[in-house]
């Protein structure tokens, strides 16, 4: 199954909650194609409400409304309008790979957010995706608070065929940090991903220990980390972008990975995403399996919320 069509899946509640509600936007119209019509401010009002629905969120679902309101001419589609615009949204954000780290340098990614977004599953996967794009990773579980999440992300480390460097419950996770760019120069590795325990961005000690991370990363690896990726789950909607910004000041986060997309009617968040936070959004996962974590192509993800015919 290609991109398209995992993805489409996985945004298929979404996709048919968009269309049944435009339908019901645009049914009376005089059109002689009910896509097309004059759009008025009832029209509007009701498109705006269609956005809020699928989780697009209120800043980012007034800029595409407004937007389609200034362009709109009667006989065009409202449905490409719309696609158009929220194309645009995304591409603004994406600003495009981070740099790449010096020659002999290994790239060193952090793996951020709050339990329970898929945080540690996602790193599994992101080493199986990198393995087979003739990438050389190397895990390191830096999450030492909970036995549970090393034995977790053990199990990931395993079906990717991942080297995993781990350490006592409880160790210090720089320290492990320290440890695994070690191994990892010694074992020829050239990324390395680093799990991070799962944090509370209201929690002060949490977050100091994540820069502590950070620092050693930098003292041990030029440039690092080389980015830092931070975890979203779809399904809990604007509280997401509450997580992102409180990450933004502290983490450094330079990209998301957007989770729980499989049959989720949140699709919507990745244009709030894009456009409350101007971050790149760099993969989404659309299933439970080690590869359904999906390199993030707004056309692709644009053209799956648009599946169903308005």
């Amino acid at each position: 199954m290609g991109v398209f069509d995992r993805l489409k899946q996985g945004l298929t509640r979404t996709a048919k909650q968009i269309a049944e509600r435009f339908d019901e936007l645009v049914t009376g119209s005089d059109a002689p194609d009910r896509r097309t019509r004059t759009i008025d401010p009832d029209t509007l009002e009701g498109l705006e409400e269609v956005l809020l629905m699928a989780d697009v969120g209120v800043a980012a679902s007034s800029h595409i409304v407004q937007a389609v309101g200034a362009r709109t001419r009667r006989g065009e589609s409202l449905r490409q309008l719309v696609r158009e615009e929220i194309l645009r949204v995304l591409r603004a954000a994406d600003t495009g790979p981070p740099p790449a780290p010096p020659p002999g340098t290994p790239r060193v990614v952090l793996v951020v957010g709050v339990n329970g977004t898929g945080k540690t599953t996602t790193v599994g996967k992101l080493a199986s995706r990198m393995k087979l794009d003739g990438l050389a990773p190397l895990i390191c579980a830096a999450d030492t608070f909970r036995a549970a999440a090393v034995d977790q992300l053990q199990i990931w480390s395993d079906r990717a065929g991942v080297d995993m460097v781990r350490a006592r419950e409880g160790a210090d996770p720089a320290a492990v940090v320290f440890d695994a760019l070690t191994a990892g120069r010694a074992r020829g590795r050239n990324v390395i991903l680093v799990d991070t325990a799962g944090r509370l961005h209201t929690r002060a000690n949490l977050m100091q220990e994540l820069d502590k991370i950070r620092r050693v990363a930098a003292r041990e690896a030029t440039g690092a980390p080389h980015e830092t990726l931070l975890v979203l789950d779809a399904t809990v909607g604007q509280n997401a972008l509450v997580q992102a910004r409180e990450f933004m000041g502290v983490a450094g986060v330079t990209g998301i990975v957007l989770t729980k997309l499989d049959g989720t009617a949140k699709g919507g968040m990745a244009v709030a995403i894009a456009h409350d936070i101007g971050l790149p959004i760099r993969y989404v996962g659309v299933g439970e399996g080690i590869e359904d974590l999906l390199p993030f192509d707004a056309e692709a993800y644009v053209d799956a919320l648009f599946q169903e015919k308005w």
